[in-house]
Formats: structure tokens, sequence, C-alpha cells
């Protein structure tokens, strides 16, 4: 339940750097779908660093690279989801598009069980040495 709650800590501030990045974009002239790609994998690098450090930290720590890229190809299935959620909101809801941060935020929400799930199964799995001793 620790790391769930945790995992929820981070994905608070993931939502935060996302809608501060595609802010950003869209200032630069990015627009509302390619600023959002560009913002969703800041935030997702983020939260893998804060999830590697902090809500998983008794997981393997060797091969950043290759965890970092497994976190993104596992949280594909939130992504299709939480991107899913803002296309449909931006496209339908005429506010959500004047305040993407609305769509932002229902995305990040409906990705989260997913997320979690995914990446405590398949990215973050503890050391070998704990699992055999028990820690």
């Amino acid at each position: 339940m620790g790391e769930l709650l945790r995992f929820g800590v981070v994905g608070t501030l993931g939502f935060l750097i996302d809608t501060a990045m595609l802010y950003a974009a869209l200032s630069l002239g990015a627009g509302l779908y390619l600023g959002r790609v560009l913002s969703y994998v800041t935030a997702a690098s983020a939260n893998w660093a804060l999830n590697r450090a902090w809500t998983f930290r008794q997981a393997d720590r060797s091969h950043r690279g290759r965890q970092w890229t497994m976190f993104l190809l596992v949280n594909l299935l939130g992504f299709v989801i939480n991107y899913g959620t803002y296309l449909l909101l931006i496209t339908l809801w005429p506010v959500a598009a004047r305040y993407p941060v609305l769509a932002v935020a229902a995305g990040a929400v409906a990705g989260l069980g997913g997320n979690f799930l995914l990446s405590r199964r398949f990215v973050f799995q503890k050391r070998c040495s704990d699992s055999i001793t028990g820690k």
C-alpha cells in the first residue's frame, strides 16, 4: 500500500511537470497534440527517476538505461489510456481545449492503476538477493 501511495505522489509531481511542459510547448508553437507528446515523455522520464529513487527503492539498481526504456515501454498501455482520454476531452469538450490542464489531469488519473501494476511487476523488480533473504 505504501508503494501505491508513493507512486501516486510521484504521479502528482509528474502531472505538474506534464502540465508545465505542455504549456511551455504550447507557448513555443508546438500545438495541442505534439505538445502533449513532448510533455508526456518529459513527465514519464521524471516519474521513472523519482519512482526508482523513492517508490521502488528496493528495486534492482543496475541497468538504468534498460530500466528507463522498460518503464516507457510497459507504460505504453497507460499512455494510450492517458493520451486517449486527453484527446477525447480536448476534441469533444471545448472547455478542455481552452484549459488543457483538465484533460491532462483526467488522462493521468485514467492511466494510474495500469501504470502502477505494470511498473511494479516488470520494471522495478526487487533485487535477487532481497528475494532470497526475504528483505
